[in-house]
């Protein structure tokens, strides 16, 4: 099934500007810290492509400025904690921004119409109530739970005062720029 033509396609999709840097064979449970060769096309990278880069994992100018103006990194998790903190350090303006560029996440393509409606009107008003795009990382998701995982999401956050809304929406943010850098930098399905 396709998805209703109530539902915008997420304009984020897939990374468009990444770099893609080899996976690293992995032999513990553990990730291993990325040897730097890893980010050296990112840290080599001239601004422009490195601001789009980011630009396509959080659509913040400020953020993206910040992040690739601290470049060189070490290891992908010296960049994530940059990223991080840039994100912690989002101004209102900044905020508005990046949700702007956000939209739902996509439903499964076998998702049943039903849900189609449920999560329209719940995105509806959700957005009726703070003024931007429901958004929430499905990074620790399985694949088979996230729809059930978002609709019980935005109908509980639905009982947020605005402030507390936009201190949840401002974390959602920063977990999803980081995990889409993290697949921006280790290639999609790592």
């Amino acid at each position: 099934m396709t998805r209703g033509s109530t539902l915008p396609a997420h304009p984020l999709s897939p990374l468009s500007g990444c770099l893609a840097i080899p996976a690293q064979t992995r032999t513990s449970p553990a990730p291993a810290p990325a040897p730097a060769p890893l980010l050296d096309a990112f840290n080599t990278a001239p601004v422009d492509e490195a601001h789009r880069t980011l630009l396509a994992c959080l659509r913040s100018l400020s953020w993206a400025r910040r992040v690739a103006d601290h470049r060189p990194y070490p290891t992908i998790d010296a960049l994530l904690a940059a990223s991080d903190e840039a994100a912690y350090d989002l101004t209102s303006g900044d905020l508005a921004e990046a949700l702007a560029a956000e939209t739902l996440p996509a439903l499964p393509e076998d998702a049943y119409g039903a849900a189609h409606t449920a999560l329209s009107a719940a995105h509806a008003a959700y957005e009726a109530r703070f003024g931007h795009a429901f958004v929430i990382s499905l990074a620790a998701v399985p694949p088979d739970e996230r729809l059930d995982h978002v609709l019980e999401a935005i109908r509980s956050r639905l009982a947020n005062d605005p402030e507390d809304e936009r201190v949840v929406a401002a974390e959602e943010l920063r977990r999803l720029g980081n995990a889409r850098l993290v697949s921006c930098l280790r290639g999609p399905g790592v």
